[in-house]
């Protein structure tokens, strides 16, 4: 893949119930990652452009992926699981390593952890406990989806920034 092209980002709905809300502004706020990579190179998403960051749009989309597997595979759904990116020398290594797999794999992993998610969260209430407390808090899955939510468009913002410095492009 020489061009990374993202797929097409659904609206969110104006009304409905929290769970739909909730699962239309993660998906939305997933679909915003892969859109602020749209139609750039390998190399271009590899780019660190602010000199003080290691933050590059691949490395967002490889810690988003891990971001994923953390709060609903291990958390919420109490599965143990290895994570893509991180090695026991280098907890950053998802920013870090951006040559350990090519463009193809880590999008492949990315989408799958999305699919993934929404299987171990389908069904279940808002109110349910995780399964795997982190680091002490015994959180529900409201608040899982509030985080992701949150995490993203944090990230989104710096994607923003990132996406501009390296071809100038802007937008939502």
């Amino acid at each position: 893949m020489e061009t990374f092209n993202a797929p097409e980002r659904a609206n969110v709905p104006v009304s409905g119930d929290e769970r739909t809300q909730l699962d239309a502004w993660l998906d939305f706020q997933r679909a915003t990652l892969l859109r602020k990579c749209d139609g750039l190179s390998v190399a271009q998403m590899k780019e660190r452009p602010v000199a003080t960051s290691r933050l590059s749009l691949l490395g967002i989309i490889r810690h988003m992926t891990f971001v994923e597997q953390v709060w609903f595979e291990t958390t919420f759904a109490g599965h143990d699981t290895s994570d893509y990116y991180k090695t026991e020398g280098d907890r950053d290594a998802d920013f870090n390593d951006l040559d350990s797999a090519a463009l193809e794999v880590v999008i492949d992993l990315f989408l799958k952890s999305l699919k993934v998610s929404r299987e171990l969260s389908a069904g279940h209430s808002l109110d349910e406990l995780v399964r795997k407390p982190r680091r002490g808090r015994e959180v529900d899955l409201r608040w899982i989806y509030v985080h992701m939510i949150e995490e993203y468009a944090r990230h989104n913002g710096h994607a923003d920034l990132i996406r501009e410095l390296v071809d100038g492009a802007t937008g939502y």
